[in-house]
């Protein structure tokens, strides 16, 4: 049965659906005067990002602007090297791992393989990432975490950022985060450098 705020997956079909719908047109120019971010869902390909682009360059918003790239579906995770690429363009860009959907697109036996691909790829391009869907849910909704997701949130400290969703318990949902985080922090060792930008004459 289909219930509301539910979504459909058909990981195996090309729908030929474009992330950019004519609405979302029309609502780049209110994002445009009022926003700092554009949160970008089923980007799919090098082309989705192109109609984007295209988009906040008229409106002169290139460079100021931040993109959050949803990576959602099977086809977005193939051609995540030529969208990432495309993205980076502009001067802010982030990608953000939709586990739920990704999880249905990709198969539950492929999602933690999927999601490492994901933080591997970004890292090595510097791209941040936010680590999202379910995170601390039941705490968050029901004020009691389960063991799962204490694991899976040590394991968010990976990624740069970390969503919550809302519940009567956010409050408590984020100062759980935030020890788990601390605590984690000087554990963990990306090994990566951070090389500044060069400056070509």
């Amino acid at each position: 049965k289909l219930k509301a705020e539910k979504g459909i997956n058909f990981p195996t079909l090309d729908l030929g659906i474009t992330g950019l719908t004519s609405k979302d047109r029309e609502d780049l120019k209110y994002v445009a005067k009022y926003a700092d971010i554009i949160n970008y869902s089923y980007v799919n390909s090098e082309e989705d990002v192109d109609m984007l682009l295209h988009e906040i360059q008229k409106l002169k918003i290139r460079d100021d602007i931040g993109l959050v790239l949803k990576i959602e579906t099977n086809e977005a995770y193939k051609n995540l090297v030529s969208i990432l690429l495309r993205a980076m363009k502009i001067p802010h860009v982030g990608v953000m791992i939709a586990r739920g959907d990704l999880a249905l697109e990709v198969g539950w036996n492929n999602m933690g393989m999927v999601q490492e691909g994901i933080l591997s790829f970004c890292s090595a391009a510097h791209v941040p990432v936010i680590w999202a869907t379910q995170v601390l849910e039941s705490l968050a909704k029901n004020g009691v975490p389960s063991r799962s997701e204490i694991t899976d949130t040590t394991s968010s400290i990976k990624a740069e950022c970390v969503m919550l969703n809302k519940g009567p318990y956010i409050h408590e949902a984020i100062v759980l985060l935030d020890e788990i985080l601390s605590n984690m922090e000087n554990l963990r060792d990306k090994k990566e450098v951070m090389l500044p930008k060069i400056e070509w004459s």
